[in-house]
């Protein structure tokens, strides 16, 4: 047994260790650049305070290893104190059956993680935030979507999750392929309910019907090739300044959603570059392949937590009784999780691949790549991002190309001088 969590605490803790050294490596690397290409990151992105970049990412990436290490120190003694085993017999002792009581054990997981969360997301909101002036939200906001969080995590957990033990109860032999049909169906129906009834209950979302905004939205659509419907502007100014846009849905429920800050912060045409990158995830099935390519990861995770699963050492080795799934899932999900971090790059890999056919398409639409690389230049400034993240980190972190490269592949498209984007080779990665 003592092999077995050997193997355990190297694969879980270091693979955390990994992940947090990276993280440390990330904003070394990126403060380094950040000086190195001082002149164009000014004149390019308009940053006018470098050490302002510096911090934020600084605070962020510090306060976030907190959390992680937190949490990891907690699920370990939770494990190793005899607690987590404790807790698994006095909810069997219920006598509710399977899948009811796995059912309380993942929602009373949830709420357990989401308190955790608590003085972490208070200190990120109220005080990191707000020293960097993003914070708009209020402590009666923030206890809202505390609330509201909450308790759809516990539904959509209680939902995935009493659906994945009815079928390891019911086709014990083949229950991976069950599950991901569940997987695939749940998704489904998240891409059509989370537009139209999860999002409403934390933003106002205001189709774009009139004035000079929709104009620019029609001629997007109209070069595109696409009927002008399914554009929403979110409040998103009443929690934070940071601003983005984004794609869900399909068929009726498709919809692209632009935060009013973004609209605030942008000129037009820089808005339209944003619309027709955001267009082309659904007119090249970015969105479908990308699910496909999920589902088949989702696949492959189930198979090895059903192999998991078929052990004793698997429950032996925390003190459960065997054969308890829930447990032996939440146990096994600790083993799998260093896989899945592992496998990121193949799967950010498709992304980025993604994000240059919609870069691509964008600068197409709008004849030339100049609104899109204003648009990303002002996405980063406003936002405070890291334009120069370490390679590695890259790597298994980030799903779109640096804003380096992408402006300096936007302006190739157009031939343009390569002396637009950084000066070092090494500033980004390749």
């Amino acid at each position: 047994m003592e092999r077995y969590h050997a193997a355990f605490l190297v694969l879980f803790v270091g693979t955390t260790a990994f992940f947090s050294v990276l993280s440390v490596l990330n904003v070394r690397y990126g403060k380094r650049a950040l000086e190195r290409e001082r002149e164009w990151v000014e004149s390019q992105l308009g940053f006018d305070d470098l050490e302002r970049v510096s911090a934020y990412q600084a605070v962020k990436t510090r306060t976030g290893q907190v959390q992680t290490w937190v949490t990891v120190g907690l699920i370990l003694l939770a494990l190793y104190s005899g607690a987590f085993g404790w807790f698994v017999e006095a909810l069997e002792g219920l006598g509710y059956g399977p899948v009811t009581t796995g059912v309380l054990f993942f929602a009373a997981l949830v709420v357990g993680l989401q308190t955790l969360s608590i003085p972490f997301d208070l200190y990120d909101t109220f005080v990191v935030e707000e020293r960097f002036d993003f914070n708009e939200q209020t402590p009666r906001l923030f206890l809202k979507d505390l609330f509201l969080g909450t308790l759809i995590g516990v539904a959509i957990t209680g939902v995935l999750a009493g659906g994945v033990l009815w079928v390891i109860t019911a086709v014990p032999t083949y229950w991976p392929l069950a599950a991901v049909a569940l997987y695939v169906v749940f998704s489904l129906t998240m891409l059509v309910v989370y537009p139209r009834v999860i999002a409403p209950l934390f933003n106002d979302f205001e189709p774009i019907e009139t004035g000079e905004l929709r104009g620019g939205v029609e001629r997007v659509f109209d070069r595109a090739g696409f009927s002008c419907d399914g554009i929403y502007v979110m409040d998103a100014s009443k929690r934070s300044g940071h601003s983005n846009a984004y794609f869900i849905g399909f068929g009726r429920t498709k919809r692209v959603v632009l935060f009013d800050t973004l609209v605030d912060q942008m000129s037009l045409e820089q808005i339209e570059a944003v619309l027709a990158h955001e267009l082309a995830h659904w007119k090249r099935a970015h969105i479908w392949k990308q699910f496909g390519v999920g589902t088949v990861r989702i696949g492959v995770i189930f198979v090895v937590l059903w192999a998991l699963l078929e052990t004793t050492w698997l429950y032996a080795m925390f003190g459960v009784p065997e054969g308890v799934a829930y447990a032996g899932l939440a146990v096994g999900a600790l083993w799998v999780q260093p896989l899945a971090k592992a496998t990121r790059p193949l799967e950010n890999k498709l992304s980025l691949a993604h994000e240059r056919e919609a870069d691509t398409f964008a600068a197409a639409v709008m004849g030339e790549s100049r609104p899109l690389i204003d648009a990303l230049c002002r996405l980063t400034s406003e936002n405070l991002s890291n334009p120069f993240p370490h390679p590695l980190y890259a790597t298994f972190h980030y799903t779109h190309p640096p804003i380096p490269d992408r402006i300096r592949y936007l302006n190739g498209l157009e031939g343009a001088d390569d002396s637009k984007g950084p000066i070092s080779d090494d500033s980004s990665p390749a």
